[in-house]
């Protein structure tokens, strides 16, 4: 009986054709004529529909595949389809679980080679990638490719719902939870969900008291930062938002709309016990401690409380009384004093 060895059966021939260059060794002339291109920096294989050239034929026959959309290898599994046998054999990774591409130094490990690559330039910190309008640098070419879109202003992602474009597919993703209602983000502590994982964290700052983001001028910290934002606008002066009826401008936007409410007689905020309607929130709020009885101002001299905040500047006057420096009379309103002193002085 014949045998065959194992480079019979898979039919494997002897490298005969060598490189004079490198050794490199090959099993046909045509692999060792395409090899030498290499060397040669020659490129003969060009594609008709880009331009692009290629050294060997096997990469020209791959690149054709972008064009005509052929992807030939298919996943059993997922049923995913692609033009490239190794594209396949990475993407069962995906599978399997299986991460052979490991990091030497943090030991970090990848399903993909392409993957490990861009992850060793954390380590590196090169980035050979720069933008031509500013300058900034980028370790990933899909980074930069993203960061481009800043000046370019293109946004190619697009919602299939309501039509808003994005510039980054990320951006897309966070968007698409308004339509579909979901809030993959809970937090831990009482429960409250978000669609976007930053809305979580900013949310967290509550529980925490984390204040990240201090004044440079008075060092007033905040847990947000749209909070200090609006907070330096009182050292600066800045008011941005203006009135288109009257000129006055304010340095909130909520200001300036619950201002333009005195305009338009609009009064959104209605009690429900009463039914009386207010144009600003906070002007609820103190209505309603009529009906709730609560005090929330206190006098600091006798301990009286009031509900609203003016009776309480109108009973601080009995405290800070206008009095007679004849007789020690003391009086509420300077009015009132002013008529006492006649008694005194005939005038």
């Amino acid at each position: 009986m014949t045998t065959c060895n194992k480079d019979e059966k898979k039919g494997k021939r002897e490298k005969t054709f060598f490189c004079e260059t490198c050794n490199s060794a090959f099993s046909q002339r045509s692999h060792l004529k395409d090899h030498l291109n290499i060397h040669t920096g020659q490129k003969p294989f060009s594609c008709e529909v880009c331009g692009c050239s290629f050294s060997k034929k096997s990469n020209f026959n791959r690149h054709l595949r972008i064009h005509t959309g052929e992807k030939s290898f298919s996943c059993e599994i997922c049923k995913l389809s692609f033009s490239r046998k190794e594209t396949l054999k990475g993407h069962m990774h995906n599978h399997t679980g299986e991460k052979p591409f490991s990091c030497e130094i943090c030991k970090y490990a990848f399903s993909q080679r392409s993957h490990l690559k861009d992850h060793l330039t954390i380590h590196t910190g090169e980035k050979s990638f720069s933008c031509q309008t500013c300058g900034c640098s980028f370790a990933l070419k899909k980074s930069l490719k993203r960061h481009v879109r800043v000046h370019t202003g293109e946004k190619p992602f697009s919602c299939e719902i309501c039509g808003t474009c994005f510039s980054q597919q990320a951006n897309l993703k966070n968007h698409l939870t308004i339509h579909t209602g979901q809030k993959p983000f809970s937090c831990e502590t009482c429960g409250c969900s978000f669609s976007r994982k930053e809305s979580l964290k900013r949310h967290v700052r509550i529980h925490t008291g984390e204040k990240s983001f201090s004044c440079e001028i008075c060092e007033s910290s905040f847990s947000q930062q749209a909070d200090l934002k609006r907070h330096v606008r009182i050292h600066t002066g800045e008011k941005t938002f203006a009135c288109e009826i009257c000129d006055s401008s304010f340095s909130r936007k909520e200001t300036l709309k619950g201002h333009m409410r005195s305009h338009t007689g609009e009064k959104p905020f209605a009690c429900e016990i009463c039914g009386s309607s207010f144009s600003r929130k906070l002007n609820l709020n103190l209505h309603m401690h009529k009906h709730t009885q609560q005090k929330l101002f206190s006098c600091e001299t006798c301990g009286s409380s009031f509900s609203l905040k003016e009776d309480l500047s109108i009973h601080m006057r009995l405290h800070k009384a206008f009095s007679c420096q004849i007789c020690g009379f003391s009086f509420t309103h300077e009015a009132s004093l002013k008529k006492h002193i006649i008694i005194h002085t005939g005038l």
